[in-house]
């Protein structure tokens, strides 16, 4: 009884669908995980490779104010359509996340789709976003278009491309 406990998959993996996106904008390793349920929402958050995620970093400050004019704090939807959600294209900023190095990273959404939320609780307690990148300190959530929904993953990679990006990279890194 204890082994299949023990083995039970986790909420996200029992009901979310884990997709990627690397070197966003062109950036080693700046990679992204989109966690996408079955009713098609889609949660995003950092890849386990992502620089902030790793070499024991801290977080200074994250930032939802994208531009003067454009901030995602200030994001509200009502209705069973979620009316009033910022839409968001595929390179749309989501935040900035700057590290006590003062290294700056910009989070994009990776898929098109209406802004449901962003995730405050990581503006009071960034370490959820170091702790728990695929729960609790996830970065937004956004509903793609019905229409678009099935499509929203096609520029993305499945966790096993990930994975081969990944022993790519290490196979790079290391020394001959």
């Amino acid at each position: 009884m204890e082994d299949s406990e023990k083995k039970a998959p986790s909420v996200i993996d029992r009901y979310f669908t884990r997709w990627y996106k690397t070197d966003l904008k062109g950036k080693a390793c700046e990679d992204h995980c989109i966690l996408q349920h079955s009713n098609r929402i889609c949660v995003i958050t950092l890849a386990e490779s992502h620089p902030i995620l790793q070499n024991g970093r801290k977080i200074k400050n994250i930032n939802y104010q994208i531009s003067d004019g454009c901030s995602r704090l200030k994001n509200k939807v009502s209705g069973k359509s979620k009316r009033g959600g910022q839409f968001l294209t595929e390179f749309a900023p989501l935040c900035r996340i700057t590290c006590t190095d003062e290294q700056e990273y910009t989070i994009f959404s990776c898929i098109r789709g209406r802004l449901l939320e962003v995730n405050e609780a990581i503006l009071n307690k960034p370490d959820l976003l170091l702790e728990k990148p695929s729960t609790e300190g996830y970065i937004a959530v956004i509903l793609p278009k019905f229409e678009e929904s099935k499509s929203v993953t096609e520029s993305l990679l499945t966790r096993e491309q990930y994975d081969e990006v990944l022993t790519e990279r290490n196979q790079q890194e290391e020394p001959r």
